[in-house]
């Protein structure tokens, strides 16, 4: 095992994957050093991030946050220096002296700095989907022109990824697979029909059964937006199209997701539910460490049950596949839309099934755009929040 130091920026270091990386990063302290923390608003909790953990740079959104945290570093005595904005983000994501990115800042927010780490040729942990999402193409020829490594860290993609050869890049079936399984717990309401999701309340869109995760990915989780962008993400990542890509519902949230092979073969990987196991693959990659994860128990789990989603309650999904097929910057209108909706649906503005309304009539009304340039992209995803939030307001608080 090697013994080299590796320096680490973590972008979104407050969130529930910031948080399990720096737990994985503080069992090792002969292997890994943290050069950069960032976060969007929690300034608190980044203050105790900084005590633990001794950054170089700490990054907040805004300045005022930013003067806070400044204060109370030099009153700690510590040498930490805080900067905000985005380009700050960027900075720390290209810094000469860090080795590995892990990207998990939660939205569109993530596109621009991954990229930067992307292109100055780091190791990115790609915990933000949406980098994806919203630009696939440009994305994955950066990262071969620039040669970054990139090792996805969602629980599915990386199981996938640990199913596959090496070399999978060029399409499956140059290395005898037939298909993705990509598994989904089925969230919080699992058998529910349409007309009971009405109802449903913020609080209980949060309260997923097997994972801890932020408000917004939880929300994504019930209403199976997250996979259908994980399917997205996983074309980009595996080099295929959604006919390849089966969801599978899997409530216990053992199996993480499978590559089935021409010859008949399933690849399987399994593990208690606990994002620490991949993002200490992606760490330690091609190695192996430990991760503070316990050891999955088959006789404590006792049975596995599998299903189809049902796309008539939970219609994300279809209209996520449904962007990917239409190609160019439909899927970032789809992800921008999503973000809007989940944040009115939060705020206590729209329905639980508002969300997949307001989504679809925003695809409906923003054909697809070339997605060949990156600043066509960021415009596409301007007008679709715009167009969003004008549907919000015509509909008033009716849906």
């Amino acid at each position: 095992m090697t013994s080299r130091m590796q320096t680490v920026t973590v972008l979104g270091s407050t969130g529930s994957i910031g948080t399990s990386t720096l737990d994985v990063i503080a069992r090792h302290p002969d292997r890994y050093r943290v050069h950069a923390l960032t976060a969007h608003r929690s300034k608190e909790r980044l203050f105790e991030q900084c005590l633990r953990h001794h950054p170089a740079l700490a990054v907040l959104e805004d300045e005022q946050g930013a003067a806070w945290l400044r204060s109370r570093c030099r009153d700690a005595g510590l040498a930490t220096e805080v900067v905000s904005g985005a380009l700050a983000l960027e900075e720390v994501s290209r810094a000469p002296e860090v080795q590995v990115v892990m990207a998990a800042i939660v939205g569109a927010a993530g596109l621009l700095p991954t990229l930067a780490a992307v292109k100055a040729g780091k190791r990115v942990l790609l915990a933000n989907k949406e980098a994806l999402v919203m630009s696939g193409a440009l994305f994955m020829e950066a990262v071969e022109q620039h040669e970054a490594v990139l090792l996805p860290i969602d629980s599915e993609h990386n199981a996938i990824y640990q199913c596959l050869p090496r070399d999978h890049r060029g399409g499956l079936g140059r290395i005898g697979v037939s298909q993705l399984l990509l598994t989904a717990s089925g969230g919080p309401f699992l058998g529910w029909r349409r007309e009971e999701l009405v109802r449903v309340t913020p609080e209980q869109a949060c309260a997923h059964p097997n994972w801890r995760m932020g408000r917004k990915i939880s929300v994504d989780s019930a209403t199976l937006m997250n996979k259908g962008l994980e399917l997205i993400e996983a074309c980009w990542l595996f080099d295929t199209d959604p006919q390849q890509i089966q969801v599978v519902v899997h409530p216990q949230s053992v199996i993480h997701s499978m590559a089935a092979y021409r010859d008949g073969s399933v690849l399987a990987q399994l593990g208690n539910p606990d994002m620490r196991t991949p993002i200490a693959f992606g760490l330690s990659w091609p190695e192996r460490i430990e991760a503070g994860v316990d050891r999955l128990d088959l006789f404590e789990v006792a049975r596995l049950d599998f299903q189809a989603p049902d796309e008539a309650a939970f219609p994300c999904l279809r209209l996520a596949r449904q962007a990917q097929a239409a190609g160019g910057t439909a899927p970032a209108v789809l992800n921008a839309a999503n973000e809007v909706a989940v944040e009115a649906f939060l705020a206590g503005k729209l329905s639980f099934t508002g969300i997949d309304e307001l989504v679809r009539d925003v695809l409906d009304d923003r054909a697809p755009q070339s997605a060949k340039e990156l600043g066509t992209i960021l415009e596409e995803d301007k007008r679709a929040r715009a167009l969003a939030r004008d549907h919000l307001a015509r509909w008033g608080g009716n849906r």
